[in-house]
């Protein structure tokens, strides 16, 4: 999407549609003079007039001026002014960019006047992200549509607040949106085409584009690294697993690291432990930690963040076959322990547990990881909110203060030293699975054994990452989550 700034509203009044929020009680035709064209005017005082615009939340009139060139303004309800959020303002937009495919418009003027109780900055990020991650849609597998219905919004100009926060604001929030969108698209690519090496070239063009340094380990360099657990669940597939490595360094020469993990796992039938037919196309989303590191590497590159962030991908699939790791085979892993596997479709941690155990070595300042892990989060969370749980509680509490912020919320869970019996194995070190009591947490017990004493927290997204596009910035599909999120934290850690 094509972003711009305009400062003056005078300028912008010559757009074919503009988009204003309106809160309850306020004086539209006083608070809107600057922004709207002379010729909508009349338009606006007629719908005041008549009642029907009261500003309350998803109110939403669209009308439209008498001249040579029509034009349009959407006024759109974001209820009181006093419990304005950027979660709203994200929404808000959101609303803007679906009236503006309805109505097959390409270009989106949106006023940022009414927002000063949040702060002209984020207020603009806010709206910028919600609209540039609104507007875009997964066509890559498609023949183009002449006879859509709706349009895809390709440019977006935000419309006055204040000149130098809200600029840099708005462009802030234009290179978030995209990171979210480079998420989604490598979500939506089916289990053929975004592959452990596909995954791999991914990341080496955004080094490329943004000037990161990655490496990438093929299966000859993981077996030297001692990375078996990861080695054990690609063995059922064709596809040769990629152990992925993103370096930025934004930070002072030597300063520990933050370093990110993503579970990378392009499909997940279960292997032997193969899963039910019914849904089981979904699980090419069983990578989406992984393409939310990439594009979170991308953002924090482009934003210029003072931080050193190291972002780990362990991507492999997992099939079954003749070769395929079987439930009650012990595998070794890079950190030295070994693991009976009871079930081969809990691949998600193994792959984990050596990347973990990699990125340990760092000595990092925090290490955080987010992963598609259980369906058991889904039961304890829904899909409002991820888990997070960790070995340090302050930055447990870093996270969520930074997913309340980007809206891609998340909420504690415990990791206390019961659930790790559950993990007791006859046989090995641990086993891969607790049983069905404590699901999420037994994971993350699990995942805590490969850390040793670097602060740590794990992200549990799989009621999260894709979904049925419920809000208005979302369609169905992967929802970029945890890309904001991790983003977010990043930039609050780097002050």
């Amino acid at each position: 999407m094509e972003f711009g700034y305009i400062e003056d509203p005078l300028e912008a009044r010559g757009a074919n549609l503009l988009a204003v929020a309106v809160t309850e009680g306020a004086d539209v035709i006083e608070e809107m003079a600057d922004v709207l064209d002379p010729a909508l005017i009349s338009a606006v005082r007629a719908v005041v007039a008549s009642g029907d615009l009261k500003g309350k939340l998803y109110d939403e009139i669209v009308v439209y001026g008498q001249g040579e060139q029509p034009k349009r303004a959407v006024l759109l309800g974001v209820g009181k002014a006093d419990e304005l959020t950027p979660e709203k303002l994200r929404r808000f937009a959101g609303r803007a960019v679906r009236v503006a495919e309805r109505l097959r418009m390409e270009e989106l003027s949106i006023s940022l006047k009414g927002f000063g109780s949040i702060g002209a900055r984020i207020a603009a990020q806010s709206v910028a992200e919600g609209a540039g991650i609104a507007a875009w849609k997964f066509t890559e597998m498609q023949a183009e549509d002449e006879d859509s219905p709706t349009s895809i919004v390709t440019a977006l100009r935000l419309v006055g607040g204040v000149p130098v926060e809200s600029s840099a604001g708005g462009m802030e929030g234009a290179v978030i949106a995209r990171a979210v969108n480079l998420c989604r698209s490598l979500q939506d690519r089916p289990g053929n085409v975004a592959t452990p090496s596909h995954l791999a070239d991914e990341a080496l063009r955004v080094g490329r584009e943004v000037k990161l340094n990655v490496r990438i380990f093929d299966e000859a360099r993981i077996r030297e690294e001692g990375m078996h657990a990861l080695l054990s669940v690609t063995r059922g597939s064709k596809e040769e697993a990629r152990f992925i490595v993103m370096e930025y360094r934004g930070g002072t020469d030597g300063a520990a690291p933050l370093v990110l993990v993503g579970k990378g796992l392009t499909f997940d039938s279960g292997g032997i432990s193969i899963k039910p037919s019914q849904g089981m196309e979904e699980m090419k989303y069983d990578m989406s930690g992984g393409a939310a590191v990439i594009a979170t590497m991308q953002a924090i590159a482009e934003l210029e963040v003072k931080e050193n962030v190291m972002g780990l991908i362990p991507a492999s699939d997992n099939m079954p076959s003749g070769t395929a790791t079987k439930p009650g085979d012990v595998i070794s892993s890079l950190a030295g322990k070994t693991i009976e596997v009871i079930n081969t479709d809990a691949e998600g941690r193994l792959i984990l547990a050596d990347a973990l155990a990699w990125g340990a070595r760092l000595r990092p300042a925090a290490m955080v990881d987010c992963a598609t892990l259980t369906g058991s989060v889904i039961i304890a969370l829904g899909h409002h909110a991820a888990a997070v749980m960790g070995n340090d509680n302050a930055l447990v509490s870093e996270l969520r203060d930074a997913g309340d912020a980007a809206g891609e919320r998340c909420w504690p869970l415990p990791l206390w030293d019961e659930y790790r019996k559950q993990l007791d194995s006859n046989y090995a070190d641990l086993q891969n699975i607790g049983g069905r009591p404590a699901g999420s947490i037994t994971a993350g017990a699990f995942l805590k054994e490969f850390v040793g004493d670097v602060p740590w927290a794990h992200l549990d997204i799989a009621g999260t990452a894709w979904g049925d596009g419920k809000l208005s910035y979302q369609r169905k599909g992967g929802t970029g989550f945890p890309t904001r999120l991790l983003i977010e934290w990043v930039r609050r850690r780097a002050g």
